[in-house]
Protein backbone atom coordinates (compact mmCIF):
# COMPACT_ATOMS: atom_id res chain seq x y z
CA UNK A 1 0.00 0.00 0.00
CA UNK A 2 1.01 3.62 -0.82
CA UNK A 3 0.62 6.73 1.27
CA UNK A 4 -1.73 7.89 -1.47
CA UNK A 5 -3.99 4.23 -1.06
CA UNK A 6 -3.73 4.01 2.60
CA UNK A 7 -6.67 4.45 4.60
CA UNK A 8 -6.91 6.54 8.09
CA UNK A 9 -4.47 9.60 8.52
CA UNK A 10 -1.53 6.95 8.72
CA UNK A 11 0.70 3.89 6.68
CA UNK A 12 1.52 1.95 9.81
CA UNK A 13 -0.47 1.11 12.71
CA UNK A 14 1.28 0.31 15.82
CA UNK A 15 -0.59 -1.30 18.76
CA UNK A 16 0.95 -2.02 22.85
CA UNK A 17 -0.67 -5.22 23.92
CA UNK A 18 -1.39 -5.81 27.98
CA UNK A 19 -4.06 -2.76 28.73
CA UNK A 20 -4.18 -1.67 25.06
CA UNK A 21 -5.46 -4.87 23.41
CA UNK A 22 -6.21 -7.34 26.04
CA UNK A 23 -7.41 -6.44 29.46
CA UNK A 24 -4.62 -7.57 31.36
CA UNK A 25 -3.98 -4.58 33.71
CA UNK A 26 -5.62 -5.83 36.67
CA UNK A 27 -4.58 -9.62 36.13
CA UNK A 28 -0.85 -8.11 35.85
CA UNK A 29 -0.72 -6.29 38.73
CA UNK A 30 -2.54 -9.04 41.28
CA UNK A 31 0.12 -11.44 39.93
CA UNK A 32 2.93 -9.31 40.84
CA UNK A 33 1.21 -8.70 44.46
CA UNK A 34 0.54 -12.46 44.59
CA UNK A 35 4.87 -13.59 43.78
CA UNK A 36 5.92 -11.05 46.16
CA UNK A 37 3.36 -12.59 49.03
CA UNK A 38 4.83 -16.47 47.59
CA UNK A 39 8.32 -14.94 48.31
CA UNK A 40 7.80 -13.29 51.77
CA UNK A 41 8.34 -9.74 50.37
CA UNK A 42 6.48 -6.57 51.06
CA UNK A 43 3.70 -6.59 49.00
CA UNK A 44 3.72 -3.50 46.46
CA UNK A 45 0.77 -1.44 45.98
CA UNK A 46 -1.54 -2.04 43.24
CA UNK A 47 -0.80 1.09 41.23
CA UNK A 48 2.74 0.63 41.71
CA UNK A 49 2.79 -2.99 39.92
CA UNK A 50 0.44 -1.37 37.27
CA UNK A 51 2.56 1.62 36.48
CA UNK A 52 5.25 -0.96 35.40
CA UNK A 53 3.49 -2.50 33.31
CA UNK A 54 5.14 -2.58 29.49
CA UNK A 55 8.60 -2.44 31.41
CA UNK A 56 11.03 -4.92 30.93
CA UNK A 57 11.27 -7.41 34.31
CA UNK A 58 14.52 -5.96 35.29
CA UNK A 59 13.04 -2.63 35.61
CA UNK A 60 9.39 -3.92 37.19
CA UNK A 61 11.75 -5.44 39.10
CA UNK A 62 13.50 -2.46 40.98
CA UNK A 63 10.18 -0.61 41.37
CA UNK A 64 8.06 -3.69 43.21
CA UNK A 65 10.87 -5.89 44.95
CA UNK A 66 13.81 -3.43 45.25
CA UNK A 67 15.07 -5.54 47.88
CA UNK A 68 15.29 -8.76 46.63
CA UNK A 69 18.76 -9.78 44.85
CA UNK A 70 19.31 -10.40 41.73
CA UNK A 71 19.97 -14.07 42.12
CA UNK A 72 16.35 -14.31 43.12
CA UNK A 73 14.78 -12.78 40.09
CA UNK A 74 13.20 -15.89 38.27
CA UNK A 75 11.74 -17.02 41.32
CA UNK A 76 9.92 -14.21 41.33
CA UNK A 77 8.56 -14.34 37.91
CA UNK A 78 8.04 -18.29 38.01
CA UNK A 79 5.89 -17.40 41.18
CA UNK A 80 4.50 -14.56 39.05
CA UNK A 81 3.50 -16.92 36.27
CA UNK A 82 2.11 -19.84 38.35
CA UNK A 83 -0.98 -17.49 39.31
CA UNK A 84 -0.75 -15.30 36.51
CA UNK A 85 -0.98 -18.46 33.68
CA UNK A 86 -4.06 -20.19 35.32
CA UNK A 87 -6.29 -16.98 34.38
CA UNK A 88 -4.91 -15.79 31.37
CA UNK A 89 -7.75 -17.61 29.73
CA UNK A 90 -10.24 -15.56 31.49
CA UNK A 91 -8.91 -12.65 29.47
CA UNK A 92 -10.73 -10.68 26.35
CA UNK A 93 -10.03 -8.24 24.03
CA UNK A 94 -11.30 -4.46 24.98
CA UNK A 95 -14.76 -4.06 23.39
CA UNK A 96 -14.69 -3.85 19.55
CA UNK A 97 -11.31 -3.78 19.63
CA UNK A 98 -11.56 -7.58 17.41
CA UNK A 99 -14.55 -5.85 15.11
CA UNK A 100 -11.47 -2.94 14.26
CA UNK A 101 -8.96 -5.52 13.70
CA UNK A 102 -10.70 -7.23 11.46
CA UNK A 103 -11.91 -4.55 10.05
CA UNK A 104 -8.67 -3.14 9.26
CA UNK A 105 -7.27 -6.36 8.49
CA UNK A 106 -10.13 -6.90 5.01
CA UNK A 107 -8.65 -3.46 3.74
CA UNK A 108 -5.20 -4.00 4.15
CA UNK A 109 -4.47 -1.19 6.70
CA UNK A 110 -1.00 -2.38 7.90
CA UNK A 111 -0.32 -2.95 11.55
CA UNK A 112 2.51 -4.36 14.29
CA UNK A 113 2.68 -5.00 17.58
CA UNK A 114 4.94 -3.07 20.43
CA UNK A 115 4.76 -4.39 23.68
CA UNK A 116 6.79 -5.35 27.23
CA UNK A 117 5.59 -8.78 26.99
CA UNK A 118 7.80 -11.62 26.42
CA UNK A 119 8.40 -13.28 23.02
CA UNK A 120 6.96 -16.63 24.80
CA UNK A 121 4.04 -14.46 26.11
CA UNK A 122 2.88 -12.84 23.19
CA UNK A 123 3.37 -15.81 20.40
CA UNK A 124 0.67 -17.81 23.20
CA UNK A 125 -1.70 -14.84 23.22
CA UNK A 126 -1.66 -14.78 19.58
CA UNK A 127 -2.15 -18.67 19.57
CA UNK A 128 -5.03 -17.69 22.00
CA UNK A 129 -7.00 -15.15 20.35
CA UNK A 130 -5.44 -16.10 16.31
CA UNK A 131 -5.12 -12.84 15.22
CA UNK A 132 -0.76 -12.82 15.04
CA UNK A 133 -0.95 -13.07 11.41
CA UNK A 134 -2.87 -10.03 11.69
CA UNK A 135 0.32 -8.00 12.48
CA UNK A 136 3.06 -8.03 9.62
CA UNK A 137 5.94 -6.50 12.38
CA UNK A 138 5.97 -7.58 16.16
CA UNK A 139 8.31 -6.66 18.89
CA UNK A 140 8.88 -7.91 22.37
CA UNK A 141 10.38 -6.67 26.02
CA UNK A 142 12.95 -9.50 25.54
CA UNK A 143 14.77 -8.58 22.01
CA UNK A 144 15.96 -5.48 23.16
CA UNK A 145 15.71 -2.64 24.85
CA UNK A 146 12.08 -1.99 26.87
CA UNK A 147 10.15 1.12 26.42
CA UNK A 148 10.62 4.14 26.52
CA UNK A 149 13.83 3.58 24.61
CA UNK A 150 13.42 3.73 20.70
CA UNK A 151 14.80 0.60 19.75
CA UNK A 152 11.39 -1.31 19.50
CA UNK A 153 9.65 0.94 16.89
CA UNK A 154 12.66 2.03 15.22
CA UNK A 155 13.21 -1.98 14.03
CA UNK A 156 9.63 -1.72 13.41
CA UNK A 157 9.57 1.05 11.13
CA UNK A 158 13.01 -0.36 9.69
CA UNK A 159 11.10 -3.64 8.78
CA UNK A 160 8.30 -2.17 7.08
CA UNK A 161 10.06 0.57 5.60
CA UNK A 162 7.18 3.10 6.98
CA UNK A 163 8.88 6.48 8.16
CA UNK A 164 7.95 7.83 11.43
CA UNK A 165 6.01 10.49 10.67
CA UNK A 166 3.41 8.25 8.68
CA UNK A 167 3.31 5.80 11.75
CA UNK A 168 1.38 5.78 15.17
CA UNK A 169 1.99 4.18 18.49
CA UNK A 170 -1.31 3.58 20.16
CA UNK A 171 -0.82 2.08 23.96
CA UNK A 172 -2.45 2.78 27.62
CA UNK A 173 0.85 4.08 29.45
CA UNK A 174 3.16 6.81 29.89
CA UNK A 175 5.84 4.40 28.50
CA UNK A 176 4.12 3.88 25.15
CA UNK A 177 3.89 7.66 24.92
CA UNK A 178 7.05 8.53 25.57
CA UNK A 179 8.54 5.62 23.34
CA UNK A 180 6.79 7.31 20.50
CA UNK A 181 7.71 10.37 21.14
CA UNK A 182 11.32 9.09 21.41
CA UNK A 183 10.86 7.16 17.69
CA UNK A 184 9.80 10.19 16.56
CA UNK A 185 6.02 9.36 15.31
CA UNK A 186 2.13 10.30 16.95
CA UNK A 187 1.53 8.41 20.28
CA UNK A 188 -1.98 7.95 20.96
CA UNK A 189 -3.56 7.36 24.60
CA UNK A 190 -5.90 4.43 25.88
CA UNK A 191 -7.59 5.86 29.18
CA UNK A 192 -8.70 2.56 29.86
CA UNK A 193 -5.69 0.90 31.00
CA UNK A 194 -2.96 0.92 33.42
CA UNK A 195 -2.63 4.71 32.54
CA UNK A 196 -5.28 7.69 33.86
CA UNK A 197 -6.06 10.48 31.46
CA UNK A 198 -3.85 12.90 33.66
CA UNK A 199 -0.98 10.67 33.68
CA UNK A 200 -1.26 10.23 29.69
CA UNK A 201 -1.83 13.84 29.09
CA UNK A 202 1.26 14.74 31.55
CA UNK A 203 3.18 13.42 28.42
CA UNK A 204 4.01 14.21 24.75
CA UNK A 205 0.72 13.09 23.01
CA UNK A 206 -1.75 13.18 19.75
CA UNK A 207 -4.77 12.03 21.40
CA UNK A 208 -6.16 10.76 24.48
CA UNK A 209 -9.42 8.64 23.80
CA UNK A 210 -11.65 6.50 26.31
CA UNK A 211 -12.36 3.87 24.39
CA UNK A 212 -11.93 1.86 21.02
CA UNK A 213 -14.58 4.29 18.86
CA UNK A 214 -13.65 7.09 19.92
CA UNK A 215 -9.67 5.53 18.91
CA UNK A 216 -11.26 4.58 15.54
CA UNK A 217 -12.35 8.22 14.92
CA UNK A 218 -8.86 9.45 15.90
CA UNK A 219 -6.97 7.40 13.27
CA UNK A 220 -9.55 7.96 10.32
CA UNK A 221 -11.04 4.67 10.54
CA UNK A 222 -14.10 4.91 12.16
CA UNK A 223 -16.15 4.30 9.21
CA UNK A 224 -14.17 0.74 8.79
CA UNK A 225 -15.74 0.41 12.11
CA UNK A 226 -18.92 1.25 12.18
CA UNK A 227 -19.08 -0.86 8.62
CA UNK A 228 -17.71 -4.23 10.42
CA UNK A 229 -20.31 -3.86 13.74
CA UNK A 230 -23.19 -3.28 11.59
CA UNK A 231 -22.11 -6.19 9.54
CA UNK A 232 -22.13 -8.80 12.89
Amino acid sequence: MTGSERIGHYELYVFDWDGTVMDTTALIARGMQEAAKALLLPIPDYDVCRGTIGLSNPQAMAVVAPTLPESRWDEFWRAYRNWYLVREAEVVLFPHLQELFDAMKKHDVRMAIATGKSRRGLDRVFEKTGIGAYFEATRTADEGFSKPNPQMLEEIFLETGVSPENAVMIGDTVHDLQLAANARCDGIGMTYGAGSRDELESVPHKAVVDNVDELAEVLGVGELLREELAAK
